[in-house]
């Protein structure tokens, strides 16, 4: 369950970031920046969050795995909303769109990753606590 809640702030903080930036500022449809955000939601929480974030760095260096993962999740979002932008012919200015669509959402994912931490990985915490 914790996983499932964790997908859906995942997915509303890609929304929200991707219909600001798409859809408000560069004219993509409604529909086209769910299917963007639903896919980058799904891609992002299994590379970046269970493989690259559960798995990178030591247990208790939490600010090494965060910085990893931020920085992965930062590619992979700008790849993701480029090249289905792109495929979607959403925008003819897709690449610019996706540079300030990764960056904000690297922001959110900073954040995204202390509460998967405490939250979802807690076994990880509990495992560096008990090396102490």
């Amino acid at each position: 369950m914790d996983h499932v809640k964790a997908i859906l702030i995942k997915f509303v903080m890609i929304a929200v970031v991707l219909l600001i930036v798409l859809t408000w500022i560069f004219d993509v449809s409604f529909g086209d920046t769910l299917w963007i955000s639903a896919a980058l939601t799904l891609l992002a929480y299994v590379l970046g969050d269970l493989v690259i974030f559960r798995k990178a760095g030591d247990a208790d260096d939490q600010g090494k795995r965060n910085m990893i993962a931020t920085v992965s999740d930062i590619i992979l979002a700008f790849l993701i909303v480029w090249f289905l932008g792109d495929a979607m012919a959403v925008s003819s200015d897709i690449v610019t769109a996706a540079i300030v669509s990764a960056i904000l959402i690297g922001g959110g994912e900073w954040f995204f990753h202390k509460y998967l931490d405490r939250n979802v990985f807690a076994e990880k915490h509990d495992r560096a606590a008990q090396t102490h």
